[in-house]
Order: structure tokens, then C-alpha cells, then sequence
């Protein structure tokens, strides 16, 4: 069978990988420069695992540039290009996406598309209506940025917005693909599908958010936020897993995804949605106060990244912090070696660590390594259980 996949990000690459271990795979990105990536047999990003599965497995993997190429006689194409969420618009920006199914019905119109971007609710429906065809499906993904092949090779559950023949014989493309037994698989409506997605999203961004208020009420009060924290978990309903404190939740999906979910509520009656956005703000503001009440000239930020195994700083939560730091005229260094520039934002990029532990009066860091551990007295952590 051949597949080809449009957007050569965390979701469009696994997806590409997984089903290249028995399908000729065809990789679409405008980005030349990642596609001889690719056709190198390497990874255009980090993600925990990748590169040894390219060196180890032997897939039909191939990348190109032209959309041709890689729709002709395509019997599915995989759609996963990126859908910012536009604030002024309250919607997601699905100009990507409706351009490569303009492009697969033209360049091959009998081909099954498979959109893996997230959408709002009720786009597949609009879409299908649109192009005047049944053969648009939404199947979301649940992939962690820094683990998404092995999220795809392992799956948690596959959902696929339709319940026809064409969906189930998807999802058994994406089951042949998987390393693990007894995956639960979904098949729904079109708009069941969309909002799972977003549902699923805003619950982790809720529990990270309610986390977060348990260690501004344990820092606040001097209690222990790790004993309050682990006494809570230990009830099997909630569970000791996802708990860990952070500077807020951020990457490239639960902030999008939440404030989507909040639009898609519009003449809906809410409290709980609204809470969590509000939350994450609440937490950042809370944790700017607690840094200045320490008085620093100069506030060093410990890496950009969103989490480990990863390099990517989209919508990482520290940058919340530095934002309203700077806003009060707060000298601020990163240190970020993967960063190549000597500044980000007007601020002083340090890849020597020496250099910018001496100069930082206090290090923010979101999340603890070794690398840090001899400056004990300047870090500012929220960090409890060493996890993401």
C-alpha cells in the first residue's frame, strides 16, 4: 500500500515511520532541508529513540518536496501539518490543512485522507461538505513531544472518526504497525472524534493545573508540597503519576488545545474550561512574585526546552515567566546550548554553563538535571519528583 504523509513534524514523521515498517511511505514537507534529512535515513528533530529505530529497522521510508510525487496513486495520505490557534479569530488556523486536501482531491481523488492535525469540532463535517466527498476522516493522535514514536509504536487507544470499512481497514494499519498487544480501538462519529481530541488535551492540562494549585497553597502556607502531593496520589482514583509541579502547563498542544475546547463552548455553559486557562496564568503570576520577592539583579533561566528528549521551545512555560519578568525590567540570561544565537528575544543566550551559573544570582529551572546540582543555593525549582 502506499501512504503519504504531509508535515514532517513530531506527529507526521512517527506516523510516517510506523506505517513504513510494511508500506511504501512517502513524506511530504516544503522544508528541503528536512527532507534530504530523511532520505539521509536521519531525524530532523529529537525525539527519545528515533534515530536507533531508523538504524535498526528497515523501512520504505522516502521524502520529497513535490505534492505529485507523493499524492499519485496514494491510497491514504496523512495529513499533519500544523494548526496554530489564532486569539483574534478564537479558532484554530486550518489554512494548512484544507490546502493539502485541496491538493489530494485534485492530484488524487479517490485517495482516503487522514487528518492527524488538531481541528476544531465540526471541520471534517464543513471539509466534507466542501469537496463533496465522504473520504476525509479525523483520527487524533496522543502522542507525547520527546516520546512520540514510541507513543505510536505502544499506543494508549486508536480513534478514528468514522465507522465505515475504509476506517477500520486505517486502523489496522496502525495496529500492524504497533509493538503492543490488545490496543483498544475507537471507531465514532466525525465530531466525536474532534472532541475527544480536545477533551483528552484539556484533562492533562487541568491536572497539571491542579497540581500547580497544590504547591502554591503548600509554598504558601509552608507546608510540604511533596508530602501533601504524594498523600493525594496515593488514592488509586487519582492515582501518583502526571503530578509533578511545573511552571505551568505549556508545549504545542494543551495551550491551543484548551483555549480551542473554551470556543467550541460558545453558548455551551462552562465554569471548569475557563478555570483551567485562567489557571495557568494564575500560576505563572504567582511564581513571578515569589522570584522577585527574592530580589535578584539578574535571573538566569536553566534551558528553554519544553521537556526532556526533546528541542523544541514552543509555548515552553518558562517563557510565561521570562515575559512578565521582562515586563518589570528584570535582567534575564538563558542558558540553552541547542540555541545558536548569542541572544533570544534581547536577552544574553550562555552556552558555556559555567559562565551563566556565575553570572545568574538565582536559576530558574523548570525541571532539575545533574548539570545544576553544585549551585544549590541559587535555584529556584519547583521540581519535586524529577519527572515531566
Amino acid at each position: 500500500m502506499k501512504i503519504a504523509v504531509a508535515g514532517i513534524g513530531y506527529v507526521g514523521f512517527t506516523n510516517a515511520i510506523l506505517m513504513a515498517q510494511e508500506n511504501e511511505v512517502v513524506a511530504l514537507d516544503p522544508d528541503e532541508t528536512k527532507v534530504n534529512i530523511i532520505n539521509d535515513g536521519k531525524c530532523p528533530f529529537e525525539d527519545d529513540g528515533i534515530e536507533e529505530f531508523l538504524t535498526e529497522n528497515k523501512l520504505k521510508l522516502s521524502a520529497t518536496v513535490d505534492p505529485v510525487l507523493a499524492y499519485k496513486k496514494a491510497d491514504y495520505v496523512i495529513i499533519a501539518t500544523p494548526t496554530d490557534y489564532n486569539s483574534s479569530t478564537n479558532v484554530f488556523d486550518t489554512t494548512s490543512v484544507e490546502r493539502v486536501i485541496t491538493d489530494v482531491t485534485s492530484i488524487a481523488p479517490k485517495c482516503i485522507i487522514i487528518i492527524k492535525s488538531t481541528i476544531p469540532i465540526g471541520f471534517v463535517d464543513t471539509q466534507r461538505a466542501n469537496f463533496k466527498t465522504s473520504n476525509i476522516i479525523f483520527s487524533p493522535e496522543f502522542l507525547r513531544e520527546g516520546r512520540a514514536l514510541n507513543d505510536n509504536l505502544y499506543p494508549s487507544r486508536i480513534v478514528v472518526g468514522d465507522r465505515s470499512e475504509k476506517a477500520k481497514k486505517f486502523a489496522n494499519l496502525l495496529l500492524s504497525g504497533s509493538k503492543k498487544v490488545d490496543v483498544p480501538v475507537l471507531l465514532t462519529g466525525t465530531r466525536e472524534a474532534e472532541a475527544i481530541k480536545l477533551f483528552s488535551n484539556s484533562y492533562l492540562a487541568m491536572r497539571v493545573a491542579y497540581f500547580n494549585e497544590i504547591d502554591n497553597f503548600a509554598h504558601a502556607k509552608q507546608i510540604d508540597s511533596s508530602e501533601l502531593i504524594k498523600g493525594v496520589c496515593l488514592d488509586p482514583r487519582i492515582g501518583m503519576h502526571y503530578n509533578n509541579p511545573s511552571f505551568g502547563y505549556g508545549g504545542y498542544c494543551l495551550p491551543k488545545d484548551t483555549k480551542q475546547l473554551l470556543a467550541n463552548f460558545e453558548h455551551v455553559p462552562q465554569d471548569l474550561i475557563g478555570a483551567i486557562i485562567n489557571s495557568n496564568d494564575t500560576r505563572k503570576d504567582y511564581l513571578t512574585k515569589v522570584i522577585l520577592e527574592k530580589k535578584p539583579k539578574v535571573v538566569g533561566v536553566y534551558r528553554l526546552l519544553m521537556k526532556a528528549h526533546s528541542d523544541n521551545f514552543r509555548e515552553a512555560s518558562i517563557l510565561g515567566i521570562i515575559e512578565r519578568l521582562k515586563k518589570l525590567n528584570v535582567i534575564v540570561i538563558i542558558y540553552e546550548p541547542l540555541w545558536k544565537s548569542r541572544r533570544f528575544q534581547e536577552m544574553d543566550v550562555f552556552s558555556n554553563i559555567k559562565e551563566f551559573k556565575a553570572k545568574s544570582d538565582i536559576i530558574l529551572a523548570n525541571r532539575l538535571t545533574n548539570e545544576i546540582m553544585d549551585t544549590p543555593s541559587k535555584i529556584f525549582t519547583r521540581d519535586i519528583f524529577g519527572s515531566d
